[in-house]
């Protein structure tokens, strides 16, 4: 018998005793909206109309010809509203909201895409919105917050740990149990405790079923491989749902950060620094010291900076349906600038992570095999953590300049 909201030995509900009605509801609510075909029509027509969904499936010509092995294609989840794979989710949420007669939502960010996502999706349906963001990343993720702030929520700096992500969901958790009638947590990715590892699966679900139909459209065959970078895993598990059932070997990149051999990193499944526990209320592969106590990570993407990892992704590699590898920090920004320069593409540092590895396979590949990369965000919107990662010595010129007429 399957355990509620279990994947194998991961998952669970690991809460209080006060927010168990809380989501008893939601999970009512996103059952009947699971059951209910006209939820998903009213989903699509939503995504199709205010975030230019279906999005397209690039061949990358330039890069096929360079690596001379597999045909390389880039579902561009950059092309999405907000511009990264994050709307999916949250204009799911924000149906679901309207129907449980919520009207207020809160989230928590790393990057801020998650974040200004979720704004956004509060701006259209008349949500009064609060964001919760680590102090690290408000600081590394400036323009971020100057949007969300635009569209009328309120950021909150997490000053507490690490600072960083997974301070900010703690902190939202707090805020929801003081204000569970009116509100809402929009959890941003397959984390968490049940339903929202498997609801957040759904709505992200679409990256992998137009991808399927798209290939087959253009090629009439399905990809010999998948690749996605892996923080919480949201955008991983969206495209890959898409071929879950299909022979097609399925590649989720995590943050290798300085290494995998310095401890300066945000890989939960392919190092050995991680073990199984409970946090966050649910159980999956955390890292974290033999005491239970989170470690520090580390990623030049905030989006992967994370701790633990989705119950259904540590699953699915123990099941060994899915291979998990790591990209450094430095191999990142290389591979970034090699995709702009080649493709005139500018993918997030996050998606980036997927392309290094395609990279480093592709050419071992043959001409006859396909691969699809998911290009889960934008480069461009980060500039200043991008352009600080490329260490540019024009565009701090450029901000030394700016600071100085600011003072002036």
């Amino acid at each position: 018998m399957k355990l509620r909201g279990y994947y194998g030995r991961f998952g669970g509900v690991f809460i209080p005793e006060i927010l168990a009605a809380t989501f008893d509801e939601l999970e009512e609510a996103y059952l009947k909206a699971r059951n209910d075909p006209s939820f998903w029509r009213e989903y699509e027509t939503v995504m199709s109309t205010f975030s230019c969904r279906p999005t397209p499936l690039t061949f990358a010509e330039n890069l096929t010809r360079h690596f001379c092995g597999a045909k390389i294609y880039i579902k561009r989840e950059d092309l999405n509203h907000t511009g990264a794979h994050k709307a999916n989710n949250v204009m799911g949420q924000g149906l679901l909201v309207k129907r449980m007669k919520k009207t207020r939502v809160i989230a928590e960010t790393g990057a801020g895409q998650h974040g200004v996502a979720t704004a956004t999706m509060a701006a259209k349906f008349g949500f009064d919105s609060t964001i919760y963001m680590g102090e690290v990343d408000v600081l590394r993720q400036r323009p971020n917050v100057f949007w969300m702030e635009r569209l009328g929520a309120t950021v909150i700096p997490v000053k507490d740990g690490s600072r960083t992500l997974k301070d900010a969901m703690n902190e939202a958790f707090r805020d929801w149990v003081r204000n569970m009638d009116n509100t809402h947590y929009v959890l941003g990715t397959v984390c968490g405790p049940h339903p929202f590892p498997e609801m957040v699966a759904w709505f992200q679900s679409i990256i992998g079923i137009e991808a399927r139909k798209q290939i087959l459209s253009l090629e009439g065959r399905l990809p010999a491989r998948v690749y996605a970078c892996v923080g919480g895993g949201s955008n991983a598990m969206g495209i890959f749902s898409g071929f879950m059932d299909d022979p097609v070997e399925l590649v989720g990149v995590e943050a290798g950060g300085k290494g995998l051999e310095t401890g300066l990193h945000a890989s939960r499944l392919k190092s050995e620094d991680s073990s199984i526990g409970v946090a966050q209320g649910y159980k999956t592969y955390f890292l974290q010291n033999e005491d239970g106590q989170m470690k520090e990570t580390h990623s030049v993407a905030a989006g992967l900076d994370y701790v633990g990892v989705s119950p259904i992704l540590s699953h699915l590699k123990e099941t060994g349906r899915v291979r998990f590898e790591a990209a450094t920090d430095r191999e990142v920004v290389d591979a970034m600038a090699f995709t702009i320069r080649k493709e005139g593409l500018i993918p997030a540092l996050e998606s980036a992570h997927a392309f290094v590895q395609a990279f480093k396979e592709a050419p071992g590949l043959s001409p006859g095999d396909i691969i699809i990369i998911n290009q889960s965000g934008r480069g461009d919107k980060d500039i200043f953590t991008v352009a600080d990662a490329f260490d540019d010595p024009k565009w701090k010129a450029f901000i030394r300049d700016k600071a100085e007429g600011y003072h002036a």
